[in-house]
Formats: C-alpha cells, sequence, structure tokens
C-alpha cells in the first residue's frame, strides 16, 4: 500500500491561515480548538529586506517518529494506518490525555466540551473517497502543503527550493547592476 503524508515546505509558507479556516470548516472544529496551526517564527533579514518566516504545526502521522500517540492510548482509540494516516476514533477517546504530553509538536488537543482528545485526521474521510485533505486542496496560496508519496514530495519542495534560490541570486545579481549603472 502507497504510504501517505501530509508535509508543509515551511520556507513557502506566507502565514495566510487559509488552511486554519479550511481545516476548520471542513472538520466542524470546535471554537478555540485546531488541528493545524500557523505561527510566525520570527522576522529576519534576507537580501537586506525584512523576511517573515512561518511554521505549519499539524500531526505528522506516519512521518512522525514512533507515533508516540499510538502507544500511549489505551484504548487504541489512537490507530496508525496501513497508509501512514493516523486517526483517532473519538468513540473509543475516554479522554485521559495520556497523548497529549507524548505529541513531539503539540497538536493533539483537550476538547472539553466532548471530554476527548482530538488531532487532525488528515482529512481521512475525503482521502477514503479519492480527494486530498482540505488544508492542501489548493487551498494554501503559497502551495506550502503537499499529501501524497512523502518521497515524491520531498523531491518536489526541494526542487521549488532550488528555483527559489537561483531567482534569489538573480535578484542580488540584478540588484548589484543595477547599482553599479
Amino acid at each position: 500500500m502507497t504510504r501517505l503524508a501530509l508535509i508543509v515546505d515551511h520556507e513557502a509558507c506566507w502565514g495566510c491561515l487559509a488552511c486554519e479556516v479550511a481545516c476548520k470548516l471542513e472538520n466542524g472544529v470546535a471554537p478555540g480548538l485546531k488541528f493545524i496551526r500557523v505561527g510566525e517564527e520570527k522576522v529576519r533579514e534576507r537580501n537586506g529586506q525584512p523576511f517573515f518566516s512561518y511554521t505549519v504545526d499539524a500531526c505528522r502521522h506516519g512521518e512522525c517518529e514512533g507515533t508516540p500517540c499510538v502507544g500511549v492510548c489505551p484504548t487504541d482509540a489512537i490507530v496508525l494506518r496501513e497508509d501512514g494516516i493516523v486517526v483517532m476514533d473519538l468513540d473509543d477517546c475516554v479522554g485521559c490525555d495520556l497523548c497529549i504530553p507524548e505529541c513531539p509538536y503539540e497538536v493533539i488537543v483537550r476538547n472539553d466540551d466532548l471530554s476527548v482528545t482530538q488531532k487532525c485526521n488528515m482529512c481521512v474521510h475525503r482521502v477514503d473517497r479519492g480527494l486530498i485533505p482540505a488544508c492542501a486542496d489548493n487551498i494554501c496560496l503559497a502551495h506550502c502543503i503537499h499529501f501524497g508519496d512523502p518521497e515524491d514530495i520531498r523531491q518536489r519542495i526541494e526542487a521549488r527550493r532550488r528555483v527559489r534560490e537561483r531567482r534569489e541570486a538573480a535578484s542580488i545579481h540584478a540588484g548589484v547592476a543595477h547599482e553599479n549603472r
């Protein structure tokens, strides 16, 4: 079976929050909770200009080393599927919260209204119908959230990085040539 992944090219993210909105709408996420979270990392300088960097945090599913949330769940409410998607069954969750501190990305949240923990299920209801997760469904304006085969995704991200680096180098070169006129 093909492994599936949701991988973010953090360097390409410009913090539009479209993924957060799409996730909330698609999954009916309760107010105050997020299954995917965009955060401003820091403002730094790139080529003499301010550059804002963002991080997108969501469950890494099978890409998470050892999937510690799966092993700690006493009711087996969290399962690693064959395709690499880690799903949480709310009917089996007893709300013990043991999975929350185990998540290295801090993306498992407590839903007090339901007395359960929740996380990104990679829109498994869409994936099982041949669709892609809502956050990656061309909703990402920067096209930085990728879904599919992890190795293919890594190759695409690396190719995009090389293009960005060449553009930046060309821009710097053009700027220096313009200054020397």
